[in-house]
């Protein structure tokens, strides 16, 4: 194994190791990255996996971020010549696997690189020379000579439309990019610590794989067709060894789940076009945070009788408005409009392009044929931030809570009137949680609290999946905890429970001040604590979050705590 350091500030590092006769894993550790695709939060920052493998001929599959390019180059040209590079398989044409693949191209000449047709047309537009190159689909072969042959699985929208899975049938990897992957930076190349990497593992899967739930169930049961699977090499994270049955068995489920979903949204954008790719999966985001399925089309690239199936059959339409000048994509969004029933709700957003096609036209369309609004539409006039996400995901939210709206309202009443009044009698103080966290704040009104913890001092909240506020209570964050006072609090429980536009600031009209921690403490509260979300349990419909308090504060000594008395137990 070899790391070789040169950013100390940053923390950039590459690690190389021998995973199997004749591969190396070239992993680029991003030791101190924060955020991915600034909607994420990452608590153990990433790694960018990159594999080369030697037989008679070269293979590399993929590269790195453009962070890392002397860093990634350099340890090339210390494990092999780049000028005897054959083949550059790139599994997907996102840059921070892609990025560097023009650079290799000028030191490897003679390769050829190998890639689903979408993918080749996304790269043609990022190298700017002329380059051989190969489309590979499903089945497809390449033997590189002392055993390794190379098939390939078409995994289209994971995440992207132009995604390939590699499989080298002698050493039994195989080489996924984004899927099974996790934003987890460690020096263990493998899944060694499973409790360490779980809950990194279902946050990615949910982030990103989640809206395409169905696409990869097809590619998993391609890989099945595959044989034994000894070794997946992702793209993120932790190489899959240790715990590949369980991790796998995880994703199956999760998307089983997802694709047996009683109502589905399809969700339809370009995905290599402005932020079009982010802003919907961040709208997507929301969505399944309500129970709802949704399934994500790439407008220019899915035949039309695929569009028109999704969009005929979906409760919900999602549009992200695609390049005036995109003729496929405009024809895409006429297959929709063709197929749309007035029973349906409808979102759309700008994807700041610079080109966008202008939403108001497409708007009209819909209301006209008596289609419904989910939520009014997300126009973006600057570079998107965090707050802009969090709108986009309030939005996903708001048109998945619309969907199931009735479906709730049968399960309420279907239980049984004494264990329900039996389950309301557990009482509950009153409480407002506040948090931000770059530009992005949001608040709700909690009375599920209790102190779980002497030392350290820690409580337990429990937080519904579908509430505005869940992207910013992930482990690691912090907020302030207010309590209301007895016979003090109808106001402010009055304006927290109001509910907003997306994006709407929930602080409007509301005395605050600012915590230590960043949060805003609300000044008409009997108490507050700051804290930090140390672990979470996911509990069906809820997450229950362990928090640690590092500082409290009381404004009223002999104030009383707000209690909650519910009549029944199966709602709040």
């Amino acid at each position: 194994m070899v790391a070789i350091a040169e950013n100390v500030q940053h923390r950039l590092t590459i690690q190389t190791v021998e995973i199997a006769p004749n591969t190396t894993a070239i992993r680029s550790l991003d030791w101190d990255r924060d955020r991915f695709d600034i909607e994420f939060g990452l608590q153990n920052g990433t790694t960018y996996n990159s594999y080369l493998i030697r037989g008679e001929q070269t293979v590399l599959i993929d590269t790195s971020h453009q962070k890392f390019r002397d860093l990634y180059l350099e340890t090339l040209k210390g494990l092999v010549n780049p000028k005897t590079i054959d083949y550059i398989i790139v599994s997907h044409t996102e840059p921070d696997h892609s990025g560097l693949v023009e650079d290799v191209l000028q030191l490897a000449p003679r390769a050829t690189v190998l890639a689903s047709k979408v993918a080749l047309q996304f790269l043609e537009g990022l190298v700017h020379d002329p380059f051989s190159k190969r489309v590979v689909k499903t089945g497809d072969r390449i033997d590189i000579g002392k055993g390794h042959e190379m098939e390939f699985v078409s995994a289209p929208n994971l995440h992207w439309p132009d995604t390939i899975f590699s499989f080298d049938r002698k050493t039994q990897i195989l080489y996924t990019c984004d899927a099974f992957g996790m934003h987890f930076c460690d020096d263990r190349t493998f899944d060694e610590d499973l409790e360490a990497i779980e809950a990194d593992f279902r946050f990615y899967y949910d982030c990103l794989m989640g809206p395409n739930a169905r696409s990869l169930l097809n590619a998993m049961k391609r890989m099945g067709d595959l044989g034994k699977i000894n070794i997946i090499a992702n793209g993120h994270g932790p190489l899959l060894y240790h715990h590949l049955d369980v991790l796998t068995g995880c994703y199956e489920n999760w998307s089983q789940r997802q694709a047996k979903a009683e109502t589905t949204v399809g969700l339809f954008f370009v995905s290599d076009y402005g932020y079009g790719e982010r802003l919907g999966h961040a709208i997507a985001e929301g969505i399944l945070k309500t129970g709802v399925g949704v399934e994500v089309l790439d407008l220019s690239t899915a035949e039309s009788q695929e569009i028109q199936e999704l969009a005929g059959r979906a409760a919900g339409i999602i549009i992200g408005m695609p390049p005036s000048t995109a003729a496929a994509a405009q024809a895409s969004i006429s297959s929709v409009l063709a197929v749309a029933k007035n029973k349906q709700f409808v979102g759309l957003f700008e994807c700041y392009g610079g080109d966008d096609e202008p939403i108001d036209t497409l708007r009209r369309k819909f209301i006209d044929s008596g289609i419904k609004e989910a939520f009014p539409a997300i126009r973006i006039r600057e570079a998107p931030t965090a707050s802009t996400f969090q709108l986009c995901e309030e939005a996903g939210k708001d048109l998945g809570q619309l969907l199931v709206r009735d479906r709730n309202i049968k399960q309420i009443k279907s239980l049984d009137v004494n264990m329900e009044k039996a389950l309301g009698r557990i009482s509950s103080g009153l409480y407002i949680v506040t948090t931000k966290k770059d530009n992005a704040s949001s608040a709700m009104l909690a009375s599920w609290v209790t102190q779980a913890s002497l030392q350290p001092l820690g409580l337990t909240i429990a937080v519904a999946k579908d509430r505005a506020i869940d992207s910013l209570m992930q482990v690691g964050d912090r907020f302030v905890l207010n309590v209301l006072e007895e016979g003090n609090y109808q106001e402010l429980k009055k304006h927290f429970l109001k509910r907003l536009h997306p994006g709407a600031d929930r602080f409007a009209g509301v005395k605050t001040q600012t915590a230590k921690n960043g949060s805003p403490i609300l000044t008409d509260a009997l108490a507050y604590m700051e804290c930090e979300i140390q672990s979470s349990m996911e509990c069906s419909d809820h997450w229950i979050l362990y928090c640690t308090v590092q500082e409290g504060r009381v404004s009223k000594n002999d104030g009383l705590t707000a209690v909650r008395h519910r009549k029944v137990g199966n709602y709040y």
